[in-house]
């Protein structure tokens, strides 16, 4: 039997009934798809239509192949990218007859071009690499990204992805550009194995269309957010002082303006917000 590798964030989660939930999202048939208005007031469309019963899956991290028997349940082609070279060689011999692709390879190199039109993405991914495999599908081109995203991450990771309770991110912020964010099941450490420190939680990207920022202004939010982040425990006013080229009273005027609170913190301001500075210092 195959044991985990510590230094590959190895945990096993073994409840069909979570596996099936992941699942089942991943096929569309929970969270029905919705439009919704963008942070500015425009209709931000998700990617693609929904893809007939034959679609395909892309898998991150199979492991032991406990998601990939659930997600056989509802495509009819999986592929795998599975880092862990014993772990890629056994995976086949479990599913035969079925349409089953494993990649050797580590995700964050993995070529998203290889994937066909409309085709989602799942997996129970481990925590110390959350960010960057999050961070890859999104800046991915869009003509290579996948429709949706189904994850199972540490719960915290899910919160800041999903800016729960008003704390907004960097990884919170590239989120809401790029898709919608929904959460769903919260899985307790112990149903994995060995169990982790903490809790999981489900997150589901539902990919938009375009980004909620143009294209051509990418470039600039991300200087300006970076700069607010900074020093996140500092005040937004000392924080992006520099970057608009005035001093402290100045960046509260700026504040103000925009309808921000002197007093804010980077982690205060909802996407809306940061787009409004990005266009007051590109036509200040």
């Amino acid at each position: 039997m195959l044991k985990n590798k510590k230094s590959l964030g190895q945990h096993w989660l073994r409840d069909r009934e979570v596996l099936l939930g992941i699942a089942r999202i991943a096929s569309g048939e929970s969270f029905p798809k919705s439009v919704r208005s963008g942070p500015l007031g425009q209709v931000i469309p998700t990617f693609v239509e929904d893809s007939p019963r034959n679609s395909v899956v892309l898998e991150v991290g199979p492991g032991l192949g406990t998601l990939t028997s659930a997600l056989f349940k509802y495509f009819d082609e999986v592929r795998a990218v599975e880092y862990d070279k014993d772990l890629a060689e056994k995976l086949p011999g479990q599913f035969p007859g079925k349409n089953l692709v494993v990649y050797n390879e580590d995700f964050l190199q993995f070529d998203l071009g290889k994937m066909p039109k409309g085709y989602v993405i799942a997996g129970n991914i481990p925590y110390y690499i959350t960010g960057k495999i999050v961070q890859k599908i999104l800046a991915a081109p869009v003509s290579v990204k996948p429709r949706r995203v189904v994850l199972l991450v540490q719960k915290e990771v899910a919160e800041r992805m999903a800016a729960c309770g008003g704390k907004q991110s960097l990884l919170g912020l590239s989120c809401a550009i790029y898709a919608e964010v929904r959460l769903g099941e919260i899985v307790k450490a112990e149903k994995f194995t060995p169990p982790p420190k903490v809790d999981s939680q489900v997150v589901v990207l539902e990919i938009l269309e375009k980004p909620c920022v143009p294209e051509e202004n990418l470039e600039m939010f991300w200087k300006l957010a970076r700069a607010g982040f900074l020093a996140p425990r500092k005040k937004l006013s000392g924080n992006l002082a520099g970057f608009f080229n005035v001093d402290k009273a100045g960046m509260r005027e700026i504040l103000t303006e925009v309808g921000v609170s002197s007093d804010a913190r980077a982690e205060d301001l909802p996407l809306a917000k940061w787009i409004e500075l990005m266009y007051y210092k590109l036509n200040g």
